[in-house]
Formats: structure tokens, C-alpha cells, sequence
């Protein structure tokens, strides 16, 4: 898990933009939906959602850690 975390941080060094991810991951939700695509390209384009989910989801814990630790820190206070 230290690994995910220390991608996250270096994503997020380097420009990684959670909503720009959400927009993705809504693109291939739709292309996926219109029906069109070839069946190898539906399980490539459903892998790269789910890794972009991945990449949210640890987004969003470690935001709620640095949420947590400013409470913590706000009610010893």
C-alpha cells in the first residue's frame, strides 16, 4: 500500500488532476455504452477505468487522512 501511495504522490507531482480522471473514466463509461467498440477494446477500455478508479480512490484516502490529522489536530487544541 506505501507503494500506491508514493504513485499517488508522484502523480500528483507531476500534474495528476483527480477531475480530469473522473472526465476520463465518464468518456469510457460512454464509449463502452454506445456499443460500437470491438470486445477486446471494451476490456482494454474497462482496465483503464478501473486503474483510474484506483488512482482516485487512493486520492481520495489520503485526502481524508490530511482531514482526519487537521481535526485531531484542531480538537487537542
Amino acid at each position: 500500500m506505501v507503494k500506491r501511495n508514493s504513485a499517488a504522490n508522484s502523480d500528483a507531482a507531476a500534474g495528476w488532476n483527480y477531475e480530469a480522471k473522473v472526465t476520463e473514466i465518464e468518456g469510457i463509461i460512454a464509449r463502452i455504452e454506445t456499443g460500437e467498440l470491438e470486445l477486446e477494446e471494451v476490456f482494454d477500455q474497462f482496465v483503464q477505468a478501473v486503474e483510474y478508479l484506483r488512482q482516485c480512490e487512493s486520492f481520495l484516502q489520503q485526502r481524508q487522512q490530511q482531514v482526519d490529522l487537521l481535526i485531531e489536530t484542531l480538537s487537542d487544541e
